[in-house]
């Protein structure tokens, strides 16, 4: 399988004819540098290279890409895997609060799209029927990733009794992964950077004999050899918190499948949970003297 940066490279070398001097100078500059440019302006890119701004943005074109800023977040996807929280912090460090909410929002908002707009159904499917069928279902994610899991595994707990989730704790992943095997089914999920014992843990439950659902950035996650079924959600970074709307919005499209496919199982538990709920005051009512004062 081929790397991102290869990709670009390709991309970059097949225009290389009908590029102009000035065009073939940032070519050389980003092939040799592209982790550099994901933080540079096309201004700051041109002076580097000694062209003009314009000339960085007709080439951005010329690559298939709206513009420079487009062109920028494809040299930012290529490093998020190596970028350190202080990096993706001078992705955002110059903008002003304005800049920073509209920004977050439109990433977010094209990160949902992009995301259904590549959705494999037939993976979704899958992943939902293995969840309904399986003997045991277990949910692993850590680091930031982890809370996305935990939301997971709160509302699958409303739905069967075969929930494991594995965050972190005293003992290891793959010593909280011992009992896994065949019949059962791994959910996990990680993003850049990616967590080490994620990887683990999905390597571990393959050589198990349990299926293997992942979601995650891209075909270039070290989780993806490890898969037996993949959703891919984008995750743009817009600095050094990581965007999981897309993941989250995921997981949540999973949730609601499962309780509709098995809709009167899902139906009696949540009766019997309301019944707890109500007995032991879980919830504020109107009986409470909040609601009476």
């Amino acid at each position: 399988m081929k790397s991102e940066v290869q990709d670009l490279i390709d991309k970059i070398n097949k225009q290389r004819p009908k590029m102009s001097k000035g065009q073939r100078a940032i070519s050389d500059y980003i092939i040799a540098n592209y982790d550099k440019a994901a933080f540079m302006t096309a201004a700051k890119l041109g002076k580097t290279v000694g062209v003009s701004e314009s000339t960085v943005s007709r080439y951005a074109m010329q690559l298939g890409y709206d513009g420079y800023p487009e062109l920028q977040k494809a040299f930012q996807r290529l490093i998020k895997n190596k970028l350190t929280t202080i990096q993706r912090m001078e992705l955002s460090s110059e903008q002003s609060n304005a800049d920073i909410l509209k920004n977050v929002l439109k990433t977010d908002i094209n990160n949902i799209r992009t995301t259904l707009d590549n959705i494999d159904d037939d993976a979704f499917e899958r992943i939902v029927e293995k969840i309904c069928s399986a003997e045991n279902v277990y949910l692993l994610g850590q680091r930031s990733a982890a809370t996305t899991i935990q939301f997971m595994g709160y509302y699958l707990n409303f739905l069967m009794p075969n929930v494991h989730v594995i965050t972190s704790g005293v003992s290891d992943i793959v010593e909280q992964l011992s009992h896994i095997g065949k019949g059962d089914v791994l959910v996990t999920l990680s993003f850049p950077r990616y967590a080490r014992r994620v990887v683990d843990g999905a390597e571990y439950a393959k050589k198990r004999g349990a299926e293997v659902a992942v979601i995650t950035d891209s075909e270039y996650s070290p989780l993806v050899p490890y898969a037996d079924h993949v959703l891919y959600a984008r995750s743009d970074m817009t600095s050094f918190v990581d965007s999981l709307v897309a993941p989250m919005s995921l997981v949540n499209a999973i949730l609601i499948a499962v309780s509709v496919a098995k809709k009167q199982e899902t139906m009696d538990n949540l009766a019997n949970l309301e019944t707890i709920w109500r007995d032991y005051g879980v919830y504020k009512s109107k009986d409470d003297k909040l609601f009476e004062e």
